[in-house]
Parts: structure tokens; C-alpha cells; sequence
């Protein structure tokens, strides 16, 4: 099937639906990666859905792209550039229209897949733009609150459903940061299933499978 141009480089997979517009999911890497990363589970993820892994804006050396710097070196620690991240929560709220528009997938059962940054921007778009999110799978990523739109809180959220899991030994991203996550979406009545699993900051197949059920029953 012919791939279209979005404002963002992207990896598609079609969906085996023929008629009328199927959901789809939206996947956002991380930090030094690219679009291929998370396509790799596309032929693993059930076959209704069409499958768009958009590649980040922000070209890193020597390799992969990131949705915003981190700057590891900081001297009051890891310090994300939350206007880039801004910009790129944007970035990617324009691309949701695009797909919806060019791929004419369903618009109201769009799923965002994001693993660490890209799962941060995940949160930070579901929660500033409900009415254009249905599901967020959340692996290895927290809610970064300074990206929001300013009052999210007054949105709709009754739509909304969130899968957040977290390893347990997390080098990169602090456990701690991940268990605010189930709270806070709590607290805005959203509903969310978080987890953990036993593996540092990355994928288990037992996170994957639990995943993938928990998709199948949204």
C-alpha cells in the first residue's frame, strides 16, 4: 500500500481491515533511536490495526534522533529541554491529523505506543489533547508535568485509558519517577494499569504479552 507523506519520517504497516477505518497505532521512540526501533513489535501487534512508527525531528551524532535534548551533563542532573519537547508534542498532535486524514484510519481509536522520551511525549499529548488520543501504552517513561498544556486538567479525559510499566532496575529512568505516573492519571479520574517487571530500562517478553492483552481488551 502506498505510504504518504506526513511531517514526520515513519515506518507503516497496513491494516488486513478492508472496510471502513481501522484504529491504529501511533508508535514514538526513544532517546538515540529511530523508527524502526519499536516496528520491530508491529508484526506482533494484532493485525486490525494499522501500525505508524514516526521517526523523532532531532538528528543525534553519530547516529538515531531524539523528540527533545537531554543534557545528561547538567549540573543540577538530567535536564530535559521542555521546549523542544513542547514543540515536538505539537510536532506529533499535527501528525495524528495527518494519519487520520492520509491513512484513513479511525479517529476515534487511535493508540500512541511509546517507550521511554517517546512515552513521555505519549503522556504529555494524551493529557493536553484527549479528544485525539484513545489509548497511551506507556513502557518505561514517567508524566513530565512541565510539557503540559496549560489546563489540561479542565479536559475530558473520560475516553482515555493507560498502560504504564516500568522496570524495576531502571538505570536510566528512576523507578520512583514511573509509580507517580498510576496516581496522578488517578487523581484526574483516568483509568491506568501499571507495572513492573524485573529488568532495567527496556522491554521484557512477559511486559510485551501483558501489553499486548491488555490492547486486545481496551
Amino acid at each position: 500500500m502506498e505510504k504518504h507523506t506526513l511531517s514526520l519520517e515513519h515506518n507503516y504497516r497496513p491494516s488486513d481491515i478492508k472496510d471502513g477505518k481501522p484504529p491504529v497505532i501511533i508508535m514514538l521512540h526513544g532517546f538515540g533511536s529511530d523508527e524502526n526501533d519499536l516496528f520491530s513489535f508491529a508484526s506482533e501487534l494484532p493485525s486490525e490495526y494499522a501500525i505508524i512508527s514516526l521517526k523523532a525531528p532531532i538528528p543525534m551524532q553519530p547516529y538515531g534522533n531524539a523528540w527533545y535534548n537531554i543534557y545528561f551533563d547538567d549540573s543540577k542532573g538530567k535536564f530535559s529541554d521542555d521546549e523542544q519537547a513542547i514543540a515536538s508534542r505539537e510536532l506529533v498532535v499535527r501528525c495524528i491529523d495527518e494519519i487520520v486524514e492520509k491513512y484513513s484510519v479511525d479517529a476515534e481509536n487511535v493508540t500512541l505506543l511509546g517507550f521511554s522520551q517517546g512515552t513521555i511525549l505519549s503522556f504529555a499529548i494524551a493529557l493536553s489533547y484527549p479528544e485525539k488520543v484513545t489509548n497511551v501504552i506507556g513502557l518505561s517513561g514517567y508524566i513530565n508535568e512541565g510539557i503540559l498544556k496549560t489546563g489540561y486538567e479542565q479536559n475530558d479525559f473520560s475516553k482515555l485509558n493507560i498502560y504504564s510499566s516500568h522496570g524495576s532496575v531502571d538505570q536510566v529512568i528512576p523507578v520512583s519517577w514511573a509509580q507517580r505516573t498510576q496516581p496522578f492519571l488517578k487523581n484526574l479520574g483516568i483509568d491506568c494499569k501499571y507495572s513492573e517487571f524485573p529488568v532495567g530500562h527496556g522491554v521484557s517478553p512477559q511486559n510485551f504479552y501483558e501489553l499486548k492483552s491488555w490492547l486486545e481488551n481496551a
